[in-house]
């Protein structure tokens, strides 16, 4: 799959699924969860999102020709499933009294990949004043 149509669809996708888990954690998980808990859920449901609009404008903006482009697109979409979605693990589990500790090394790991992508974005735009 192209990398343009694969940064657009995934786009699309974070940002529905976002919608249905902020819905999801606001209406269902709000009786089963803690104060941290849902505080934990939500902060994974914002970067979802964040990320998600993110790869929409990269998605329309850029052409993906470079590797980095594409390396700074794949930081974004690995760093957003592994950030997000083990928190949505993490705190899942933690409600239904399962301990799936080998999802808290992942969150920072999705955390660093963002970061690193955000980097890439702004090597991007300092390598084209130059």
């Amino acid at each position: 799959m192209e990398t343009i149509l694969l940064v657009q669809l995934l786009g699309a996708l974070f940002g529905l699924l976002a919608v249905l888990f902020g819905a999801f954690g606001a209406h269902k998980l709000k009786k089963s969860l803690s104060e941290v808990q849902l505080k934990s859920f939500d902060t994974g449901v914002k970067y979802q999102m964040f990320h998600a609009i993110l790869l929409l404008i990269l998605g329309f903006n850029l052409g993906f020709t470079t590797a980095l482009e594409k390396n700074m697109a794949y930081c974004f979409i690995l760093g957003t499933i592994l950030f997000s979605f083990s928190i949505y693990g993490l705190v899942i589990g933690a409600s239904k009294g399962k301990s799936l500790k080998f999802l808290g090394p992942i969150t920072p790991i999705g955390g660093l990949l963002l970061i690193i992508g955000w980097g890439l974005l702004f090597y991007s735009f300092i390598a084209n004043m130059v």
